[in-house]
């Protein structure tokens, strides 16, 4: 795949996928990312994936640029074929409680699509997603592969507040905020699952780029239990 290397800014570099967002786009961006890391590449401070992107965050005083671009190209110069690009994902299964206060937009949502709540939740509910990257808010998911029929513009006006666990959609994409924050997604429910610990040093975020998502719809009594239980790891099932 066509890829371009260059400086954005004093110890950063961006390098750019050709191509259009998609699943295979993805894979690739997490390979490449997959294979940086593995070479530990000395001054290499930090790897950022986006949808056809990665930024490079690295010490100019402990490598020069001209040198970081030469191992990388050498390193991404290679032919990769696509079995070696693709890796076993996980997938997450995370529950939702739907509408109501944990869903203040599935109403208009809804009218706007001329369809009903629970076909708004039946449609939120059947795609598999993919976590292109992690943004936004620590360890907020993008995730790609919603229904278009229920693809919805962004509010107009952001609400000043929105809970943390919350699930929304916006344009083609839906979402989890994982704190409590200023928001303009259309917001459809709610899940009880944390998604980030400050707390721990190492595996901080629910979510990482390239996971799988599937969601499936609890009732308030369910939302309450596991909100009370901390449980929810056994609610997670993977593979």
């Amino acid at each position: 795949m066509e890829k371009t290397i260059a400086a954005i800014g004093d110890g950063v570099i961006r390098i750019e996928f050709a191509g259009d967002v998609s699943p295979e786009m993805n894979q690739q961006v997490q390979y490449t990312c997959r294979l940086i890391q593995e070479r530990s590449i000395f001054g290499v401070i930090e790897l950022v994936p986006g949808y056809q992107t990665i930024t490079l965050y690295y010490e100019p005083i402990k490598i020069r640029f001209e040198e970081l671009v030469g191992k990388l190209e050498n390193l991404l110069g290679k032919e990769q074929d696509q079995e070696s690009i693709q890796e076993k994902t996980r997938l997450l299964h995370i529950p939702v409680c739907y509408g109501g206060e944990h869903g203040s937009d599935l109403t208009d949502v809804a009218k706007r699509h001329h369809m009903t709540e629970d076909e708004v939740v039946k449609r939120h509910q059947q795609p598999e997603y993919l976590v292109y990257l992690l943004g936004f808010l620590p360890g907020f998911p993008y995730l790609g592969g919603l229904d278009s029929a229920i693809a919805t513009p962004r509010l107009q006006e952001p609400r000043a507040k929105t809970p943390a666990g919350s699930v929304g959609i916006a344009d083609a994409q839906t979402g989890i905020y994982p704190l409590s924050s200023p928001g303009g997604w259309n917001i459809i429910g709610n899940t009880p699952i944390p998604l980030f610990d400050a707390e721990k040093k190492e595996d901080a975020f629910l979510f990482q780029p390239g996971d799988r998502v599937k969601f499936y719809e609890i009732s308030e009594a369910d939302y309450s239990q596991l909100t009370l239980s901390n449980k929810w790891e056994e609610v997670i099932a993977d593979e």
